[in-house]
């Protein structure tokens, strides 16, 4: 069982969860993170120092947020690894405790800075 970034991270993106991560298993995006479900150990060290709580064991996925799942898989595999943290997005403060921003997210890879 892997962990599973969902709806909350999109256009925030802080990567505390990277910094924390022994197998460096997540992946960016442009305005959102996603974890390899073959590389993640189910340590559970990213969850809750997530500003979001945009982390969840796949066990515990909330319904709404079921498509994150593939999601992750399927964007892990395209996009740059991310092996350090970075400040989060400029408008993170802003969208932080929005709800619903899946029509948000950018399905471009983040760059390798």
């Amino acid at each position: 069982m892997a962990y599973v970034v969902a709806d909350p991270c999109i256009k925030c993106k802080y990567t505390d969860c990277v910094e924390v991560c022994p197998v460096n298993c997540f992946y960016e995006g442009e305005n959102f993170l996603v974890i390899h479900p073959d590389e993640c150990i189910d340590c559970g060290a990213c969850e809750p120092v997530c500003p979001t709580k945009a982390i969840f064991p796949e066990s515990e996925l909330p319904a709404q947020w079921k498509e994150y799942q593939a999601l992750n898989a399927d964007l892990s595999g395209k996009w740059p690894n991310i092996a350090e943290k970075k400040a989060p997005l400029p408008e993170a403060e802003d969208f932080k405790e929005k709800q619903g921003k899946r029509a948000q997210l950018s399905l471009e890879g983040g760059t390798k800075k």
